[in-house]
């Protein structure tokens, strides 16, 4: 081994001698002869992605900004002798990239390959300030035998991929509103979201949270689906049910969960279906529109029960958007404009609703969150007072199946009241349960006025009245026929 080393020397010392002494244009023909040889038996390729692309190096290249965020994010053990640390702004995860001349190591497809960042120190040019003086840029090396366009396409593209999820997962979400006329400039003003609800502490029947969080991660995956049946890629969820029972908490855990900005459309604020288009289309890819309590923004009720305000001679002076132009913002021509978009309507009356916005294709999942359930309220229990077993969950869970309602709110209100004292506590909940059993009871049972008991007591005396008549006239004719 040390002799061919020594060869190998011996070699590169010769070039370098015939170098000083050959003429030019000769020793340039050995260096072209050496560099051929040289490549012939590395078993290496190597691409570069420079940080400007261009002869003036002016324009930047967005496959070097990829190639960063995915290096950013690679998982498992850092091989490099020298990292580079950093945190985003109002964000507290710490991210690593590589040092200059630092390798990292990475496989595709059990294929390993090397990155290298590269840095070369330029002279500054006096003449164009704009240009840097550093030439920064990342070397990618592989096997030879993998080097193809195949195997290469393939591996960017999983770099493109992954990049955009780390985008996503590290994006500051923000909660848009509709205000001004979105006809003549942008109609939505936004805030920065940061909903605290996730479905970690979402206290949700599990069956329903997994059906839930199963049709959230198919829809994500879903562009090539979309794609071959020939569908808009978007996604209507219906949440039902009385108030207080966690709408709202839902569409947070739904946003934080997808990584989506949130659209909160006030319908009553819309002018007519000219603006409502034009909200639609200033929306952006991968969003959630939500149209909270819709059985109360506008006049949406079934037409069949009743006739329209035009009929009646009272049409509304305020917004004029139409039930039509809903349903076209819904599932129309002109909700194919974007991708990756999900629409959430809530209601506290579903069957108040006009059937033409429920139907399959508009609104695709009803969820009905409804009064809170023995699971769930261990699942509150667990939140609120860390406990997950008491003596007195027993007594709450008989009271619920004899049929005592209480929304989750009303629960956590409660809880929140007694939050160092679990007994107080639970016995506030079961308090309140047997208060709702009874306000329950009441309502069911029939009421009448004073002057329906009136009658009903002048009723009874008349056929008291007449049992007694029958008896004598009875009594009578029994001593006739004894006589």
């Amino acid at each position: 081994m040390d002799q061919i080393i020594a060869k190998v020397w011996s070699f590169i010392g010769l070039l370098t001698l015939l170098h000083n002494i050959l003429p030019h244009q000769l020793s340039q023909i050995l260096m072209q002869w050496w560099a051929f040889v040289e490549n012939y038996f590395n078993p290496y390729c190597h691409v570069e992605i420079p940080e400007f692309k261009g002869s003036y190096g002016v324009n930047s290249n967005e496959l070097y900004e990829i190639v960063e965020r995915y290096l950013e994010g690679l998982d498992g053990p850092v091989h490099s002798r020298r990292l580079t640390a950093f945190c985003a702004m109002n964000s507290s995860n710490l991210g690593f990239s590589p040092s200059a001349d630092e390798v990292i190591e990475d496989s595709f497809q059990e294929v390993k390959v090397w990155w290298t960042y590269t840095v070369q120190v330029q002279q500054p040019n006096p003449h164009i300030d704009m240009i840097p003086t550093d030439k920064r840029g990342f070397d990618l090396k592989v096997a030879r035998g993998f080097a193809d366009k195949a195997f290469l396409s393939s591996y960017f593209n999983h770099i493109r991929q992954r990049a955009r999820e780390i985008d996503m997962a590290n994006k500051e979400l923000t909660l848009y509103t509709n205000a001004g006329d979105a006809r003549y400039g942008d109609g939505w003003t936004g805030v920065t979201f940061k909903h605290p609800s996730n479905f970690g502490s979402l206290s949700l029947p599990p069956l329903l949270k997994n059906n839930i969080l199963a049709d959230l991660d198919r829809f994500k995956r879903g562009k090539e689906f979309y794609d071959r049946i020939g569908r808009a890629w978007k996604r209507g969820y219906l949440l039902h049910g009385p108030p207080g029972t966690g709408k709202s908490s839902l569409i947070g855990a739904i946003a934080n969960y997808m990584r989506y900005d949130v659209y909160d459309l006030e319908l009553t604020q819309v002018r007519d279906n000219g603006e409502l288009r034009a909200l639609l289309t200033q929306t952006k890819e991968k969003s959630i529109i939500v149209i909270e309590d819709i059985d109360c923004s506008l006049d949406l009720t079934d037409r069949v029960s009743k006739p329209s305000q035009v009929d009646l001679g009272m049409e509304d002076q305020g917004s004029k958007v139409t039930l039509s132009g809903l349903l076209n913002f819904t599932d129309g021509l002109w909700s194919c404009c974007g991708e990756e978009r999900i629409i959430i309507f809530t209601t506290n009356h579903k069957e108040k609703l006009d059937p033409a916005l429920l139907r399959c294709g508009r609104m695709d999942m009803h969820i009905l969150l409804s009064f809170c359930t023995f699971p769930v309220f261990k699942s509150l229990a667990f939140n609120y007072l860390q406990i997950d077993d008491h003596p007195l969950f027993p007594a709450v869970k008989e009271r619920m199946e004899c049929g005592a309602e209480m929304t989750a709110a009303e629960i956590i209100e409660v809880l929140m009241n007694k939050i160092d004292d679990h007994d107080e506590a639970l016995n506030g909940v079961i308090c309140a349960l047997d208060a709702k059993k009874k306000e329950k009871e009441a309502l069911q049972t029939p009421f009448q006025s004073p002057q329906a008991e009136g009658e009903e007591e002048e009723n009874h005396r008349e056929k008291k009245l007449h049992r007694r008549r029958s008896r004598r006239k009875r009594g009578k004719t029994q001593s006739r026929r004894a006589a």
